[in-house]
C-alpha cells in the first residue's frame, strides 16, 4: 500500500525512511513519549512530526511500575499508538525482553510488523548485581537486532541504548565505546540516558556517525543549546506521563484536603484541546490499515 505522501504505508520501508529522515544534526526531531491513545493523539495535534512509547509511563497505565510489562503487551500498546496517529510512531522495547540475540531479534520483528516505524534496545539486563550486559554480548544483541530491523517486509528505525550511566557505572568512556560498538553493529540511531551536561553530550555526539538522541532531564541544555551541539533527537521518556499523574495528584488532594476546586480553572480550555484533537481526522500522511 502507498500513502498520501508517496510512501509505502504500514508494510513497506517508507515509513522507516521517513522516520530517520527527521533525525537532524543541529535541527533536533523532538520525540515526546506518548502513554495511550489519547496522550498520542493530543502530542500529534499539538504539532510533533513523531512520537515514542514510553515503557514506564505505559506500565503506570496498568497500575505497574517500569518493567512491569510483557514483550506481547508492549508490542500491542506500540500498535495500538500506530494506528492511532498519521505520525511515526517509536517503541520503548526495553532490553528486547530477553538475554539472547535471538529472542532480541524477534521483538524488534515483532515492532516492524505492528506497524512501528522504530523501536530500540537496551543493554540494560535487570539485574541489579550485574545491570549491564558485557561488551561483546552487548553488540552481539545490536547487530541481530540490526538485522532484523533492515531485513524483511517491515523495516523499522533501530536506536541502540548504552545505560550504564543510569545504572551506577558513570563512565562516559565506556558509554562513548558501547555507543560506537553498537554504531558498528547496526544500530540507526545511539541514545545514552543520563546525558546532562554540555560537554558530555558534545563528546558523545563527536564520537559518533550516527544520529544522537539526547533524553530531556532537568539540567540538560535547552533545545537550541542541544541543536548547537548536534543532536539529532530530543525525547521525554516517562516525564509527561509522570507530570499529568502529578496535575491528577494536586487536584485529588486539594478535593480530599481542602475540598476546593481550583483545578477547573484550566479544565475547559484542556477539554476545548482534547475536543479538536479527538476529532480531527487521523493525518493520512501514513495509511495503516492491514
Amino acid at each position: 500500500m502507498t500513502g498520501s505522501d508517496g510512501t509505502d504505508g504500514a508494510a513497506g520501508p517508507g515509513r522507516a525512511a521517513a522516520f530517520l529522515a527527521l533525525h537532524r544534526r543541529g535541527d533536533p526531531l523532538l520525540q515526546p513519549n506518548a502513554w495511550d491513545e489519547g496522550s498520542a493523539r493530543l502530542l500529534e495535534a499539538l504539532g510533533f512530526a513523531a512520537v515514542a512509547t514510553t515503557s514506564g509511563g505505559f506500565a503506570a497505565t496498568l497500575g505497574r511500575l517500569d518493567g512491569g510489562v510483557s514483550r506481547a503487551e508492549a508490542i500491542d500498546h506500540g500498535a495500538r499508538l500506530a494506528a492511532a496517529v498519521g505520525i511515526p510512531v517509536a517503541a520503548d522495547t526495553e532490553n528486547g525482553f530477553g538475554d539472547d540475540p535471538a529472542t532480541v531479534a524477534d521483538t524488534v520483528r515483532a515492532a516492524g510488523a505492528a506497524g512501528l516505524a522504530g523501536c530500540s534496545i537496551e543493554d540494560f539486563t535487570r539485574r541489579p548485581d550485574d545491570p549491564i550486559y558485557d561488551m561483546a554480548l552487548a553488540a552481539e544483541r545490536i547487530a541481530a537486532a540490526a538485522e532484523a530491523a533492515h531485513d524483511g517486509p517491515h523495516p523499522v528505525v533501530l536506536t541502540a541504548r548504552a545505560e550504564n550511566l543510569i545504572h551506577d557505572r558513570p563512565s562516559l568512556d565506556d558509554t562513548i565505546t558501547r555507543l560506537q560498538a553498537y554504531q558498528e553493529a547496526g544500530a540507526d540511531v545511539l541514545f545514552a540516558p543520563g546525558l546532562r551536561t554540555a560537554q558530555d553530550i558534545g563528546a558523545v555526539v563527536s564520537s559518533v556517525d550516527r544520529p544522537v538522541n539526547v533524553l530531556a532531564l532537568q539540567g540538560c541544555p535547552p533545545v537550541a543549546e542541544l541543536a548547537s551541539l548536534g543532536v539529532a533527537r530530543i525525547s521525554v521518556g516517562g516525564a509527561f506521563a509522570v507530570a499529568a499523574y502529578a496535575r491528577l495528584v494536586d487536584a485529588a488532594t486539594e478535593l480530599r484536603e481542602r475540598g476546593t476546586y481550583s483545578w477547573w480553572g484550566d479544565v475547559g480550555a484542556t477539554r476545548e484541546q482534547l475536543r479538536r484533537a479527538f476529532a480531527t481526522p487521523r493525518s493520512a500522511r501514513y495509511d495503516r490499515r492491514r
